[in-house]
C-alpha cells in the first residue's frame, strides 16, 4: 500500500400558566434561555456543528528551513509520516522531508484553509497548484473527487517559519457532492477587516471571510458551496479583541447552528457566562451575544450555518449520505485515482517565492 492509499484510510415545552379566577396568582416569571447552550473544551480537533464536519487550528514553530525547504535541525524522535505529537515546537504531520500532508483524496465537502502565519502549497490531480498564506484563504470544493496536496514550506533559511491556520471541513448537500472540484483563491486584500469601537473606544477587529457583518461582506464562495446558496446563513469570522473590548455578536437565524472557538487569550465574558481560553461554546442563535473580553488581547473563529439536515455518511476523507455511497467512492479512487497524480512526488513544493495559483484551466492568479 503506498502513502497516498495509506491517507485515504485515515481521517472523521413552553410553560402555559393557567389563570384560575378561585386562587389568583402573581404572573409567572419571564424565563430566558442560556445564550450558551454548551461548553466543550478544544483539543487538538474542534467539535462542530451541521454543516461543518471537521475544525482543527494548526500552530507549529517551525524552525529555519533547509535547501529542501524543511526544518534546518535534526527529526530524531518525530515519528516520520504520522507525526502529531508536537515534539521540539512542530509537527511533520505527514511529510518526511517538508512538513504537510501528501497527496490524499476527497470527495463530498469542502475544504476552507485560513492561513494566518506561514504559507501553504498546493498541488492536485487536476494539476492546479498554488502557494498562499499570510492572511490567505483557499476554499475547495471537493465535489466528485479530487486529490490534492498540502504542504508548508519553511522558505526562511535565517530565522524561523512560524505557521498557523484553519482547516475547515464543510458538508455539501446531496444533490451538489457529485460536482466538478474547483477551488477559489481569496487573497488577503480582498478579505475585509471590520474594526468597530465600544463605548471606551476599545477595539474589536473582524475577519469576514464568509457571511456578512452589517454592510461588511465576504467574497464569493465557490458557486457549488453550501455558502452560496441563499438563506445558508454561513459566517465563518476570526475576531480579534482588545484587553477589556467589548462586542456583541448580531442574532443569526432561528435555524442556524453557531458555535465560537475561544482560542487564544485568558477569559471573556459571552452573555451571563464567564469562560477560559481553549473552550468552544455553542450560542443560541436567533439572539444577540454580548462578549465582554478579559485583561489579555483574545481572539475567536466563529462558524455558522444553517445545518443541511441530511444523514451523514463519513470514512476518513470521504463523506457522502449513505454507506454505499462510500463504498463506491473508494471504488472510484481506487479504478481512476481521481484523475491520477500529474507531480513527480507525492509531497511537491513550488520553486518560487511569489502567492500565486494556477487553476486548472491554466488561469493564472498571483497575489
Amino acid at each position: 500500500m503506498d502513502r497516498r492509499t495509506a491517507l485515504a484510510t485515515l481521517t472523521a415545552a413552553p410553560l402555559i400558566a393557567a389563570c384560575r379566577s378561585e386562587s389568583p396568582r402573581p404572573p409567572a416569571a419571564i424565563v430566558v434561555p442560556d445564550l450558551v447552550k454548551n461548553v466543550v473544551p478544544l483539543g487538538f480537533q474542534w467539535k462542530t456543528q451541521d454543516p461543518f464536519l471537521f475544525c482543527v487550528h494548526h500552530d507549529d514553530a517551525y524552525p529555519a528551513g533547509n535547501a529542501q525547504l524543511g526544518p534546518a535541525v535534526s527529526l530524531a524522535g518525530h515519528a516520520i509520516g504520522n507525526d502529531f505529537a508536537g515534539k521540539d515546537g512542530f509537527r511533520m504531520y505527514h511529510g518526511d522531508v517538508v512538513p504537510g500532508f501528501p497527496s490524499h483524496p476527497h470527495r463530498g465537502f469542502e475544504t476552507v484553509t485560513i492561513v494566518r502565519r506561514g504559507l501553504v502549497d498546493h498541488s492536485d490531480s487536476l494539476g492546479a497548484a498554488a502557494r498562499y498564506g499570510g492572511g490567505d484563504v483557499q476554499w475547495l470544493t471537493a465535489g466528485r473527487g479530487i486529490v490534492h496536496a498540502e504542504m508548508f514550506p519553511l522558505l526562511d533559511a535565517s530565522a524561523g517559519n512560524p505557521l498557523e491556520l484553519f482547516q475547515i471541513w464543510m458538508n455539501l448537500p446531496a444533490t451538489d457532492k457529485m460536482v466538478d472540484p474547483h477551488f477559489s483563491m481569496l487573497w488577503r486584500q480582498t478579505i475585509p477587516k471590520h474594526t468597530l469601537l465600544d463605548t471606551a473606544g476599545k477595539a474589536t477587529e473582524i475577519t469576514v471571510i464568509a457571511g456578512k457583518l452589517g454592510s461588511v461582506t465576504a467574497p464569493s464562495s465557490p458557486p457549488k458551496s453550501w455558502a452560496s446558496r441563499p438563506g445558508s446563513d454561513v459566517a465563518i469570522w476570526t475576531i480579534k479583541m482588545a484587553p477589556g473590548a467589548r462586542f456583541t455578536l448580531p442574532a443569526a437565524g432561528a435555524s442556524s447552528n453557531r458555535t465560537l472557538y475561544f482560542f487564544r487569550g485568558a477569559s471573556a465574558r459571552v452573555g451571563t457566562r464567564d469562560v477560559l481560553v481553549r473552550n468552544g461554546l455553542e450560542l443560541r442563535p436567533d439572539a444577540e451575544a454580548p462578549i465582554e473580553n478579559g485583561p489579555m488581547e483574545s481572539e475567536l473563529l466563529l462558524l455558522q450555518a444553517r445545518a443541511i439536515g441530511e444523514p451523514i455518511a463519513q470514512h476518513g476523507p470521504f463523506v457522502m449520505n449513505t454507506q454505499a455511497e462510500i463504498q463506491k467512492a473508494y471504488a472510484d479512487y481506487r479504478a481512476t485515482q481521481f484523475g491520477g497524480w500529474p507531480w513527480p512526488s507525492d509531497a511537491p513544493v513550488h520553486d518560487r517565492d511569489a502567492r500565486f495559483a494556477r487553476h486548472a484551466d491554466g488561469r493564472i492568479e498571483k497575489a
